[in-house]
């Protein structure tokens, strides 16, 4: 029996369940041999004192045959057999210990990566089990490719895949199913969360463009499920700044952006290529970010802003409008986007208004005005009242577009 091949595999002991290999046709059939014995794991509690081999387990046991007939011609591909379907399966006589099941599997048609076998098990001549199996040929893994430097500190998730020439630092995770591209490079205290797909040439947890950062360590955390494009550039923290830059889950970072010491980024963002960030920056969920905008230190973007292109943001962003220009000004509401993030219209509604009160009135009269207004109740329109009122020395965007102006920012 090829041992390569068998340990390609789904499982480990105690589920293997093929001793040996009686005869073999390559590519076409094969006949293998399971010796079901007193001391097999499935028998204390199947049953006590009435010992049964389960059917389901007879069918794995010819799935792992064809398993080793479908590998067998290349066991150095690298390739992975999985079952997908089970047809017509008949059980017609019980497997007790002691008996010798033998496993006869004829391969059938193949479509694309599927192939269906004939499977047949049976003992001292007597057919105990037969079925069609439907099994699907899964290309080999792609790894780590063999010119990546990978410090022997860092830790690398399951079924990460590594790209030429990438350099993966001493202090670094990467979490399971990562795929980090060609000339990668991630440094620092880095933690990269599962299924995040670094492109090509992005700098991930490099030192801070601080002139007061002296090599302090500190770090960088990036939740699950992000994106980052060609040649983005992200920071750690600074001590002075609390010693962490975080982004989120599920965010989108295309082409060039950066994302400078210090910031906090929440979840499902969007930036936009070239969009950048200053240090200390917090840039809450659902916010969309344009191209070539920048956003200065110490700001704060509340959540599902959408900041139009090539927008200098000097202050904070409030929430749920759309802010554009140089310098930014505030043109309403996000309504698109927030219909496409599933706001009902009567909220959409009352944001609205409340919008219509600050634009038309100084800020203070306004917060008055939304906060009396019993038809304006709503934990979105109250967040809205509590970012303007916290917004500390930064202030928010409130500057009015001049009636030259178009409206720039159509939403999402």
């Amino acid at each position: 029996m090829n041992l390569a091949a068998l340990d390609r595999l789904s499982h480990r002991y105690p589920s293997i369940l093929v001793d040996g290999i009686l005869t073999h046709d390559p590519g076409a059939r094969m006949v293998a041999v399971k010796n079901v014995t007193v001391n097999e794991e499935f028998f204390q509690g199947h049953f006590p004192g009435t010992p049964l081999m389960p059917g389901v387990l007879m069918i794995e046991s010819l799935a792992q045959v064809a398993t080793l007939l479908l590998l067998e011609a290349d066991p150095s591909s690298g390739r992975r057999v999985t079952l997908r379907g089970v047809d017509r399966a008949k059980f017609r006589k019980q497997v007790v210990p002691g008996d010798r099941l033998e496993l006869d599997v004829r391969l059938g048609a193949r479509r694309g990566n599927l192939v269906r076998a004939a499977a047949v098990a049976s003992t001292e001549g007597q057919v105990v089990a037969e079925a069609e199996l439907v099994l699907v040929v899964e290309p080999a893994d792609e790894g780590i490719h063999p010119t990546a430097v990978i410090h022997p500190g860092a830790v690398v998730g399951e079924g990460a895949v590594i790209g030429p020439y990438a350099t993966i630092g001493p202090r670094v995770t990467i979490g399971p199913r990562c795929r980090i591209g060609a000339s990668v490079v991630i440094d620092g205290w880095t933690d990269v969360g599962e299924h995040t797909e670094i492109f090509p040439f992005a700098s991930i947890g490099l030192a801070p463009q601080d002139l007061k950062y002296k090599g302090e360590p500190t770090r960088l955390t990036i939740g699950s499920h992000n994106v980052f494009r060609e040649f983005v550039t992200i920071h750690r923290g600074t001590a002075g700044g609390g010693g962490v830059t975080s982004i989120g889950s599920h965010n989108l970072f295309m082409a060039y952006s950066h994302v400078a010491h210090d910031c906090h980024v929440g979840d499902h963002t969007i930036f936009g290529n070239a969009a950048t960030l200053g240090g200390h920056v917090t840039v809450e969920d659902w916010v969309t970010i344009s191209a070539f905008s920048g956003v200065h230190q110490f700001c704060r973007l509340g959540k599902f802003a959408f900041i139009g292109g090539y927008t200098v943001v000097t202050r904070n962003a409030l929430p749920y409008a759309k802010t554009v220009g140089n310098r930014a000004r505030i043109y309403g509401l996000n309504s698109i986007g927030l219909e496409r993030r599933g706001f009902s219209r009567e909220l959409i509604g009352k944001l609205r208004r409340a919008y219509r009160h600050l634009i038309q009135h100084n800020t203070s009269r306004a917060l008055e005005l939304i906060e009396g207004d019993p038809a304006l109740a709503a934990p979105e329109v109250q967040y809205l009242v509590d970012f303007i009122r916290n917004a500390g020395t930064r202030g928010v965007i409130l500057r009015r577009p001049s009636r030259k102006s178009g409206d720039e920012g159509d939403g999402e």
